[in-house]
């Protein structure tokens, strides 16, 4: 594990939070934020949806039923919600976050003055073109001295559920001892537990990859396949998103935690995952396009299953249901069509 990268950073230190991105998970970890007592800023792209917050106290476009907290509020002004910020979640989609952080760049390059804050990653995803995870997309786009300063978060974690405060167990990778300490304390309380980790890549790639299992398993219980074909696409689901995350350099016990198989099954079975639920609509006969519309809300495993694929192309990784899950999305494969070619594959031992 590597050294603190200064003395100063403590959990002491991260009093004034910032969430990018309010939708249903950033808008659950601002309320999550200020419910602990940080003074909390949540940041939208979109004016109106700021001036709506503010009158009404509450997201009523992603989490209607929870009242924001005295410590919580709104703006669609970055640099009002970066000055003065301790720690920056990021929580707008894997797609936007290059953007997103080039923007962030932007305000501080031209505030030299103010002190880099820490970085809690809270987007699960890959990007389809670089492949780059969200780790080395925030240590491209930021400045030098904000690098050493970056975690991510992983763990079976429904963003209505830490909302209410139900208990939760999350993970917090990072490769600075300090940096994963504080953001574990600020963390851990009122229904969050927070354990931490060194393997920031495993941490993310667990949390990218379960997103195209998910939908799977959706796909699954559309069709009515059963509670056997489910139990298997987890089983085989997570064979398969280890041997890849292995491949790139993650590790097999953080695969084997909250961020791995923690959230693959909630994912996989929990009624308030979108990635299921794309998965139920498609085993229904939908189309995404359809399905996409009507859900209003990102489905970050559409994505990644093109991320996976090429991934799996790259590294030499045999990904057979993330292969399926592709040429459904993307080839038009019906689903009778890619059960019956999963299920005829050749035989072969289970090891490992």
């Amino acid at each position: 594990m590597a050294d603190e990268p200064s003395p100063s950073v403590t959990v002491e230190n991260l009093q004034n939070v910032t969430v990018l991105g309010a939708g249903s998970w950033g808008t659950a970890l601002a309320l999550h934020a200020a419910r602990r007592g940080r003074p909390t800023t949540l940041w939208t792209r979109r004016a109106d949806h700021h001036a709506a917050m503010t009158e009404q106290r509450r997201n009523t476009r992603y989490l209607t039923d929870f009242d924001f907290p005295q410590q919580l509020t709104t703006t669609d002004d970055l640099g009002q919600a970066l000055d003065g910020a301790h720690m920056v979640i990021c929580g707008v989609p894997s797609h936007g976050m290059r953007a997103m952080m080039g923007q962030v760049a932007a305000f501080y390059a031209a505030h030299p003055e103010a002190a880099p804050p820490m970085y809690l990653i809270a987007a699960k995803g890959i990007e389809v073109d670089s492949l780059a995870n969200m780790h080395q997309v925030l240590t491209q786009e930021l400045p030098v001295a904000h690098r050493e300063r970056i975690a991510a978060l992983g763990g079976p974690s429904f963003a209505a559920e830490v909302a209410k405060g139900l208990p939760t167990t999350v993970v917090v990778g990072s490769e600075h001892e300090g940096v994963q300490l504080s953001i574990q304390q600020l963390l851990s309380g009122d229904g969050v537990r927070a354990y931490v980790t060194d393997d920031i890549l495993g941490v993310e790639l667990g949390g990218a990859f379960k997103n195209v299992i998910a939908m799977a398993a959706g796909i699954g219980d559309g069709a009515g396949l059963g509670d056997n074909a489910r139990a298997g696409i987890i089983t085989r689901g997570l064979a398969e998103i280890s041997r890849l995350a292995i491949a790139l350099g993650a590790l097999p016990a953080t695969l084997a935690g909250l961020a791995g198989l923690g959230d693959l099954v909630l994912t996989c079975c929990g009624g308030l995952s979108r990635n299921r639920r794309v998965g139920i609509a498609l085993g229904q006969g939908k189309k995404l396009d359809q399905i996409l519309e009507e859900m209003g809300m990102v489905a970050e495993g559409v994505k990644n299953t093109k991320s996976a694929r090429r991934l799996a192309q790259q590294q030499g990784v045999e990904m057979p249901l993330v292969a399926m899950m592709y040429a459904i999305l993307y080839e038009e494969m019906a689903v009778p069509d890619a059960v019956n070619a999963l299920m005829g594959r050749a035989l072969r031992a289970e090891r490992g």
